[in-house]
């Protein structure tokens, strides 16, 4: 995991998510695989993706660190400045 993490580091997500993919085919209850190809997806720009593997870490795991990174996507996603608006 330790690789994959590096991988997502260095903006290599693609390759990342390759070998996600290939462990999770083995060891699909690993939430750690699924918070790492949420983190793959998100470093990607594919929020949708990101937050649907966040989902399956959570549902796997209650305590995993998804949890927080959902959260914090989520109040990316659902930020407003209402400044930018005309009256």
């Amino acid at each position: 995991m330790n690789e994959i993490e590096q991988l997502i580091y260095e903006g290599k997500a693609d390759e990342a998510i390759r070998l996600l993919n290939l462990y999770s085919a083995k060891y699909p209850a690993d939430d750690t695989a699924w918070y790492l190809r949420g983190n793959a997806y998100r470093k990607k720009a594919n929020f949708r993706q990101a937050l649907n593997n966040y989902l399956k870490a959570i549902e796997l795991n209650p305590r995993s660190p998804a949890v927080q990174a959902y959260a914090m996507l989520m109040r990316i996603l659902d930020y407003r400045n209402n400044d930018g608006y005309n009256p």
